[in-house]
């Protein structure tokens, strides 16, 4: 019998999420948190922070502690693991949970080893470490353990993750440190370039959501865009197409496909065989984007489809993984 609970987090750049084993997914947060400057304490985590972001008095700091899907501010991931950590436990518990983590495959030791510190720092009894683009895979239903080849492309905020998963590991990977976080800087620098108005990240994100499109669409949209005139400094607002969405976002894209490419070029005869026969699983947040699925085939030649609720996949993937750990101890990290 199992006494302490066993908490699967996914800790995304954009979007942290939080699967509890027997209950499923209970907290989906943003990845930010508001620090006092003076005190250096955290006032706030997740939805309340990312209100923060950009409109924060001098006393006070909003902060992405991941990047580029790796950590890059240890001691506010420590306390936002902590409050994710408290939130889904029960407020009166003699044993101290287990949780798994995932990280990019393509991360460093001491990447892997500063997540498990921050894990059991955080509160965990036991910590779990599992590769992206495998929980993706296991989270999208693609049969893992069976000898042939499946790709799985998870695209985050911070990264991107292409990678051919056989007999239950990662044969080839390949990543980019480009997701939908640089697709809303490609926007917000276009906007700023061509219109001279300056706009925030939220803003361009809206954008990229709201007319957002892999491909040019057949009937144009517009989009009214508030921001700064970065020539008089003053309020102005203008009118975005669709097509200049397109163009902007492009060479983001075109870089996540080259990750594609690359893979598909090292993968083994025998598993491109199967890849050509199943087609490439798009999962993670930034994969929904508008067309990117045909951009996808257009580009490589090989089919591609969207994962089942893909910003679900990762999560669902570790809870699934920590749940069954002794059928996927080969592929994971345990501190």
């Amino acid at each position: 019998m199992k006494f302490s609970q066993r908490i699967a987090i996914d800790l995304g750049t954009a979007n942290t999420l939080v699967w509890v084993a027997g209950q499923g997914l209970v907290a989906n947060e943003p990845t930010v948190v508001a620090v006092s400057v003076e005190e250096n304490r955290v006032v706030a985590v997740g939805n309340e922070a990312k209100r923060m972001l950009g409109r924060t008095p001098e006393n006070l700091q909003a902060l992405r502690p991941m990047r580029d899907g790796v950590i890059a501010d240890y001691q506010v991931t420590e306390a936002m693991l902590r409050y994710f950590i408290a939130k889904v436990s029960p407020k009166f518990s003699l044993f101290r949970p287990e949780v798994m983590v995932c990280v990019p495959a393509g991360c460093t030791q001491v990447e892997r080893r500063a997540v498990l510190d921050a894990a059991l720092s955080a509160g965990a009894r036991t910590a779990y470490l599992i590769d992206e683009p495998l929980a993706a895979a296991i989270g999208a239903k693609i049969p893992v353990s069976a000898p042939s080849g499946h790709m799985i492309l998870d695209i985050g905020g911070g990264a991107a993750e292409a990678a051919v998963i056989c007999l239950g590991g990662v044969v080839v990977h390949r990543s980019v440190r480009v997701g939908g976080n640089k697709i809303d800087e490609t926007i917000a620098v276009y906007v700023r370039k061509k219109h001279n108005l300056i706009i925030g990240d939220q803003t361009a994100e809206l954008i990229k959501i709201k007319i957002g499109s892999a491909t040019r669409l057949v009937q144009e949209e517009n989009i009214e865009v508030s921001g700064r005139d970065q020539v008089l400094g003053l309020p102005r607002t203008i009118i975005l197409t669709s097509s200049e969405v397109t163009e902007a976002m492009r060479p983001a894209l075109l870089s996540i496909i080259g990750a594609v490419k690359g893979v598909l070029e090292e993968t083994p005869p025998e598993l491109a065989s199967d890849i050509i026969e199943r087609g490439i699983t798009m999962s993670g947040g930034t994969s929904s984007l508008r067309n990117f699925d045909r951009l996808m085939v257009q580009e490589t030649g090989v089919p591609a489809h969207l994962a089942e609720e893909p910003l679900l996949c990762v999560v669902r993937g570790t809870g699934v993984a920590l749940e069954n750990l002794d059928l996927y101890r080969r592929s994971i990290a345990r501190r």
